[in-house]
C-alpha cells in the first residue's frame, strides 16, 4: 500500500491513502454535490473494498472507483441502486493528464485488497452521525440514534396519518427501513415494522412521503442510513425516555386542524373525542 499519507486530489474529493483505509474528503463547493457536503468524508476500510477501477470518463477526465462489497455500507445498502452516477460517493473524477498517477494509486488499492469479496455480515463504513431531521412533504422526521420520530404537517399528511396521531418508532421495534428516491416517482422513506403495512406510503403512519423539494437526497438517505444502521447493529436498548410535553400552543393549533377534519367528514365523532383527550393530555 502507498505510503501513509499520500493524497490523490480530484473534482469534488481528494482520496488520503493510509495502511488499511482510504479516507476520502469531499469538498464543499457550489458544485460539490450536495450529497458529499453531508457526508464531509467517510473512512472506507480496505476490507470493505471489492474492486477497484479506472476508466475513461467524460470532457477529458478518468474515474477512480472503489467498489464496495454488499453489505458494507449502510448509505449503499439504503440506497439499493438508486444513485446517480455524479452522486456516487465512491468515484473520483480526475484530468486526464493525471491517468498515470491515478492508475499507480489503482494498483496500490488492488494489492492491499482482502481475498474475501463477498457479502459483509456487518456494516464495514461507520454510518452517518445523529441526530439527523429532514422535512418530507407530510411530516418533520427526526432520528437521534435509539429513536425515529414523525411529526405530521397539516397541509400534506393523509387523514389516516392524522387519525393515527404522530409517531415515535424505538429502533428495537424496526426490522428495516425502506428508501425510495425523491428523484423518482413516489418517493418515500419507510420504517418496516415486521407486521403487516399499507402498500401506499402516504396511508402508512410508519412511512413519510416526499415531493418536488422534500425529502431531497443528500438529507433523507443519511438519515435512512442511519437509522438502517442502528437495526441492524440493535442490542439490547434501555427504554426510551418519555417524550416531553409540547408547546400548549402547538396543541391547540392540532385540536383546530382536528375540528377541520372532523368538520369535513374525515374524522368521526368518536374519533374526534378521543384524539382530542389524546393530545389534551400531552398539556
Amino acid at each position: 500500500m502507498s505510503r501513509m499519507g499520500d493524497v490523490l486530489a480530484g473534482f469534488h474529493a481528494a482520496w488520503e491513502f493510509e495502511s488499511d483505509s482510504v479516507l476520502i474528503r469531499y469538498e464543499r463547493g457550489i458544485r460539490t454535490p450536495k450529497l458529499f457536503q453531508a457526508l464531509r468524508e467517510r473512512r472506507v476500510p480496505l476490507s470493505a473494498v471489492q474492486g477497484v477501477s479506472l476508466t475513461p470518463g467524460k470532457r477529458g477526465t478518468v474515474v477512480l472507483r472503489a467498489e464496495l462489497r454488499p453489505g458494507a455500507d449502510p448509505l449503499l445498502e439504503a440506497a439499493a441502486g438508486q444513485l446517480k452516477e455524479h452522486s456516487d460517493p465512491y468515484r473520483l473524477v480526475l484530468p486526464a493528464e493525471r491517468e498515470v498517477l491515478a492508475e499507480y494509486y489503482a494498483d496500490e488499492l488492488r494489492a492491499g485488497l482482502d481475498a474475501d469479496t463477498g457479502p459483509c455480515e456487518r456494516f464495514l463504513v461507520t454510518a452517518p452521525e445523529v441526530p439527523l431531521r429532514f422535512k418530507a412533504y407530510d411530516a418533520k422526521a427526526s432520528f437521534d440514534g435509539s429513536q425515529v420520530n414523525f411529526r405530521w404537517f397539516w397541509t400534506g399528511a393523509s387523514s389516516a396519518k392524522w387519525k393515527a396521531g404522530d409517531q415515535s418508532f424505538a429502533v428495537e421495534d424496526l426490522s428495516g427501513v425502506e428508501w425510495r428516491s425523491p428523484e423518482l416517482f413516489e418517493g418515500h422513506l419507510r420504517l418496516l415494522t415486521g407486521g403487516p403495512q399499507p402498500a401506499q406510503a402516504d396511508q402508512d403512519p410508519a412511512a413519510v412521503v416526499f415531493g418536488l423539494g422534500y425529502g431531497p437526497v443528500h438529507e433523507s438517505l443519511p438519515f435512512a442510513a442511519a437509522v438502517l444502521a442502528a437495526v441492524r447493529g440493535k442490542g439490547p436498548v434501555a427504554a426510551v425516555s418519555a417524550v416531553p410535553r409540547r408547546d400548549p400552543a402547538d396543541i391547540a393549533d392540532r385540536i383546530r386542524h382536528l375540528g377541520e377534519l372532523h368538520r369535513a367528514g374525515l374524522v368521526t365523532d368518536e374519533e374526534f373525542s378521543v384524539k382530542k383527550a389524546e393530545l389534551l393530555a400531552e398539556l
